[in-house]
């Protein structure tokens, strides 16, 4: 009696590490453990939640129980409430989770990770559209000389000279910004990976002027009239008002200045792998995305390096 009942406590025991809720809360410890920052947690367990509720409903509620055709058919569901990109953003996590259960070899002997034989869900592969060079001039001319105006300046020139994500543009700190050289410590990036972004002469003289305006003792580079770090939601919201301002019907986001510094820079004859360090990006293929060439581009890019009329 005795052997069969610890048979039987060792059976319970793998039926509780094979429930997909206990299995996911494990894999968010870990990710927690490694130093992963808050928003890729809430954005592993948001994700995951949604898998989750999907195979409840299917009366699926342990590992052992995927199937690859039952992912696929959760791919295919998503589609119809997500765009391609919100629906490969769900497949990231648990492609990652199920690799996690298999290297932490958590299933018994002879279970094969469903997902091996799911391709992941295609991105497209259009260029995102950035804010015109043209546009952000009008934003600018609306600034005022009090203070919002001069720091509302200083900020859209900052967005568009750094490239910086939100983010990493809020975070900055006095202490991180270097006036004499122009340079500027993003401490932690994506990844949580320092890299240095640069200003040129017209945002110095920008941000100068709006340090001149500050009267507070905020360690913060950009702070709000009354004193505090600035926020996401602040940050649009002086977007909004300066694209109602001149009629904007697009109202643009902090990221679209980001896709901007993209395209210029590199019509402006920036090396792209530069760019890809500039920006913050691990590899190439996320930055095709923001560089919506045109023909003209193109035509541009061949009149000055044409082999033929430049070097015969």
């Amino acid at each position: 009696m005795s052997v069969l009942k610890t048979q039987d406590q060792r059976t319970f025991v793998l039926d509780q590490q094979d429930y997909l809720a206990i299995l996911i809360e494990s894999f968010l410890i870990d990710r927690r453990s490694q130093g992963l920052s808050s928003e890729t947690i809430s954005f592993y367990t948001k994700k995951l939640k949604y898998f989750l509720k999907y195979c409840e409903g299917q009366a699926l509620t342990q590992v052992s129980q995927l199937t690859s055709d039952l992912i696929r058919r959760y791919i295919l569901e998503l589609s119809e409430t997500h765009n391609p990109g919100g629906v490969h953003a769900c497949f990231r996590p648990l492609r990652t989770l199920l690799y996690w259960i298999e290297d932490e070899e958590i299933m018994p002997q002879g279970w094969k990770n469903p997902i091996r034989r799911v391709k992941a869900p295609k991105l497209p592969t259009e260029p995102i559209e950035p804010i015109s060079v043209e546009d952000i001039n009008l934003l600018l001319k609306t600034c005022e000389s009090n203070y919002s105006g001069v720091r509302d300046k200083a900020m859209m020139l900052g967005l568009l000279d750094t490239g910086a994500r939100a983010k990493e543009f809020l975070n900055i700190n006095l202490e991180d910004v270097e006036l004499a050289t122009g340079s500027i410590l993003i401490r932690q990036g994506k990844g949580r990976k320092p890299r240095l972004v640069f200003l040129g002469r017209k945002s110095i003289r920008a941000i100068r002027a709006f340090l001149r305006a500050r009267h507070d003792n905020n360690p913060a580079l950009w702070v709000s009239i009354h004193g505090d770090r600035m926020t996401y939601a602040a940050l649009r919201c002086l977007l909004r008002r300066r694209a109602q301002l001149i009629g904007l019907k697009d109202i643009p986001t902090p990221h679209d200045f980001r896709r901007a510094f993209a395209l210029v820079m590199l019509r402006n004859g920036v090396d792209i792998f530069a760019l890809q360090k500039l920006m913050g990006h691990s590899d190439l293929q996320v930055l095709r995305r923001y560089l919506a060439q045109t023909d003209q581009d193109i035509q541009t890019a061949h009149m000055r390096g044409s082999p033929v009329d430049n070097n015969l």
